[in-house]
């Protein structure tokens, strides 16, 4: 029987009603997107038809996922929400902390030890909450729960961006911070804007060595970073019906790349399939019986541009591979144009790595096509130019693909199997020579691709591609190789193509593992004791943030004017800084490190204004704390972009930072700063952020008349005595005005639970 089945059911039996009082109110046909939002309104019925992108709305989400490196965080603030237990499934998985080095079996070796004091308390509260825990080694977050816990129709939040991969299943999943994951465990109403929709209408099929990666790929060419947010995608269409459940889940996984609220695709055949292969028998029945409700009405895919607020439309017959990068993931080349991309902007064309998995693309058939084109290199006698790793996403995967040989085929060519976690993929990843900070090209099927992120190395060029295309750059050890019409040398002086790749979208002989390092929670939790030690450098028991008091904000310092883009990679760094993302404190040291400083260029050095000297971000935040000065952060164009980790968030408030102005957010991240009781402003004219030069003392004025829609006030005070004020905007609601007065969501959590 699937995991919480019965709660499933409860949401089918459910959605005719719903739905049908949504379409009276709507009055007109429904997408599935809006189908699956008026589903789970905290109001039940639904009793309005809401504005997209202007609606705030209250959810009531089906469940919660967390990793491990978030959950540490999400689930110390949960303890003092003054609940004995989740309200809602919940799961906790231990995925971010491994880091890859030498292979699975020693780097797990390694991880147990040095995080055992984080998985102990992972372990003890989510027994004590009553949220299942799986365990290290047992898998990527996204993979699992698209493998034990996303079914069509659903609704879940998850503390990672890449929630969304489990649209592939049909669901509305959404990356949030983990202050949100709080309320919905604590039986609180769960916020979002009403999202606009954009709809893709997928026509053809794919063929060749095209994947359903290389449309998520072009999708970002055209979308870029920021054109999917405020919006959910909903893919649909021929071309979408042919796709596997797995490769839907690709292409959901990456719209965190396009800033998109998340992604989803209506139920079909391959979807049930998938339920089915991986023992869901019992959610495929149900499906069934409710499938016109998981899908959007026919007169919705007929006359699209009727109900989507944006249509774009690909044929999958005409699509070919993509090559997304460097530094971003929007950069999107066709294979075929990439030698003469690479050339003319001096892009290393010898590749040094190729890595392939994460929770992006480890599915089976990514792995069966991956081998396929390993297999060649051995039977067409070809050396391999470049290194090689392989990430399996959970260890079910991991179990069928080394009983079906797939392993084998990859250690053949040199390839070298990393533990089922995030690995390189975060940047967990101790790179031989990285430190050295050489030029070079990498290839990988992961999602981001940001400077610094996979090895630390800011000249480290990575691309990302599809896992067969990968495989074949690893072979050809060059990233202008275009294996549709280039041929290699082989080791016998023979010219020689690869053929096209081939794999099976699901295993013939079914999936199979031993142990899937799944921990149920207890029974009875009342013997169970969290234990802390206060000296502990991981973990640290949180202190409430002290609520708003009333004023306006006067003589506040500039802390850093952010230059360019500034993710949550810059914010609050990944990598070696996961060790502390239990322990507010020391993971401040990371603050801001990584941002660009507007007046000199360079990272984690700005002017320290009582002092005059120039110093590292956090030391200088702590100095104004010490004095008791309030500090304002400036940030350019979708600020916070990348990952939802709210520590990005957690640690300028705890520092003291009053204030983050900037000239647009990404979504997640301002939710973040709200929750956490952070003033999160827009410049109303963008050209302002010009005007705020390093020296300037600062102001923010009307602030005791905060109210939804009501702009506020900046005043700059000028070093050589002169003035300037200019308008803000913001996107309070009522709610989250008292968020902002009570010092953060969770205290308002607190006081309404006393």
């Amino acid at each position: 029987m699937a995991f919480d089945i019965e709660m499933i059911r409860k949401v089918y039996s459910n959605m005719d009603n719903k739905l049908s009082g949504a379409r009276k109110l709507v009055g007109k046909p429904l997408t599935l997107t809006e189908k699956i939002l008026y589903a789970h309104l905290d109001s039940g019925i639904p009793e309005k038809a809401y504005s997209r992108g202007a609606d705030y709305v209250d959810f009531r989400p089906d469940r919660v996922a967390m990793q491990d490196a978030t959950a540490q965080m999400a689930l110390l603030q949960f303890m003092q929400a003054g609940k004995k237990k989740s309200a809602v499934p919940s799961t906790v998985h231990a995925d971010h902390l491994i880091q890859a080095k030498v292979q699975a079996e020693t780097d797990m070796g390694v991880a147990k030890t040095t995080n055992k004091e984080v998985y102990d308390f992972l372990g003890s509260v989510t027994n004590k909450y009553g949220i299942g825990f799986w365990k290290p080694g047992a898998g990527i977050i996204h993979q699992v729960v698209l493998e034990n816990y996303a079914f069509p129709g659903g609704m879940m939040i998850g503390t990672d961006s890449h929630t969304v991969n489990a649209g592939g299943l049909g669901m509305i999943a959404i990356g949030v911070g983990g202050a949100d994951a709080v309320d919905v465990m604590a039986d609180m109403p769960w916020e979002l804007k009403f999202p606009k929709l954009i709809g893709i209408k997928l026509t053809g099929k794919l063929n060749g060595w095209t994947a359903p990666k290389d449309i998520i790929l072009k999708i970002a060419g055209i979308l870029t970073v920021k054109g999917g947010t405020g919006a959910i995608i909903e893919y649909f269409g021929e071309g979408a019906k042919s796709l596997s459940a797995t490769g839907k889940g690709t292409i959901c996984n990456m719209g965190a790349e396009v800033g998109a609220t998340t992604s989803t695709f209506g139920y079909d055949k391959s979807i049930e399939s998938y339920l089915r292969a991986t023992g869901r028998n019992d959610v495929a029945d149900a499906a069934n019986e409710v499938r016109n409700n998981l899908t959007g009405d026919p007169e919705v895919y007929a006359e699209s541009e009727k109900y989507f607020d944006q249509v774009l439309e690909i044929n999958l017959d005409e699509l070919e591979p993509y090559l997304n990068g460097p530094f971003t993931p929007d950069r999107a080349t066709p294979v075929s144009q990439m030698k003469e991309e690479a050339k003319k902007n001096g892009w290393p064309l010898k590749v040094e790595v190729g890595l392939i998995g994460s929770c992006t693309n480890s599915s089976y058939e990514d792995i069966s096509r991956a081998a396929s084109i390993a297999k060649q290199a051995k039977e067409k006698d070809l050396s391999v130019k470049a290194g090689f790793t392989i990430t399996p996403g959970s260890e079910q995967v991991r179990f069928t693909i080394e009983r079906d040989g797939y392993i084998e085929i990859f250690k053949q060519i040199g390839g070298k199997v990393f533990a089922n976690a995030c690995g390189p993929c975060i940047g967990m990843w101790d790179r031989e020579d990285a430190d050295k900070k050489e030029k070079n090209t990498i290839v990988h099927s992961f999602n981001r691709n940001f400077a610094k992120r996979a090895d630390g190395n800011p000249n480290t060029f990575a691309f990302v591609a599809s896992p067969e295309m990968v495989t074949a750059l690893v072979i050809a050890g060059d990233l202008g190789f275009n294996p549709l019409k280039d041929r290699l040398l082989n080791e016998k002086g023979e010219k020689v193509m690869l053929e096209e790749p081939k794999g099976w979208e699901l295993p013939p002989n079914g999936f199979e593992v031993d142990d899937p390092g799944y921990q149920a929670p207890a029974d009875d939790a009342s013997g169970i004791e969290i234990i802390i030690s206060p000296d502990s450098e991981r973990l640290q028991v949180l202190t409430p943030f002290e609520p708003w008091d009333g004023k306006n904000i006067k003589g506040a310092k500039l802390l850093i004017k952010a230059f360019g883009k500034c993710t949550t990679d810059h914010i609050s760094m990944a990598g070696p800084w996961l060790r502390y993302r239990g322990h507010l404190d020391n993971i401040s040291n990371n603050m801001l490190i990584g941002a660009v400083n507007a007046f000199n260029k360079e990272t984690n050095k700005v002017k320290n204004q009582l002092t005059g000297e120039y110093g590292e971000v956090p030391a200088t935040q702590r100095a104004y704390k010490e004095a008791g000065i309030p500090t304002i952060v400036v940030g350019d164009q979708n600020y916070g972009e990348g990952s939802s980790r709210e520590h990005a968030a957690m640690e300028p408030r705890h520092l003291g930072v009053k204030v983050v102005l900037v000239k647009s957010f990404a979504r997640i991240h301002e939710t973040n700063l709200k929750k956490q009781g952070m003033l999160a402003i827009t410049f109303d004219n963008p050209e302002d952020y010009n005007n705020i030069l390093e020296d300037d003392v600062i102001d923010i004025t009307d602030l005791d008349h905060f109210a939804p829609g009501k702009q506020l006030t900046v005043i700059l005070h000028h070093a050589d005595g002169t003035s300037e004020d200019f308008k803000v905007n913001h996107t309070y609601n009522e709610n989250q005005i008292e968020w902002f007065r009570a010092g953060s969501a969770l205290n308002l959590i607190k006081s309404q639970n006393k």
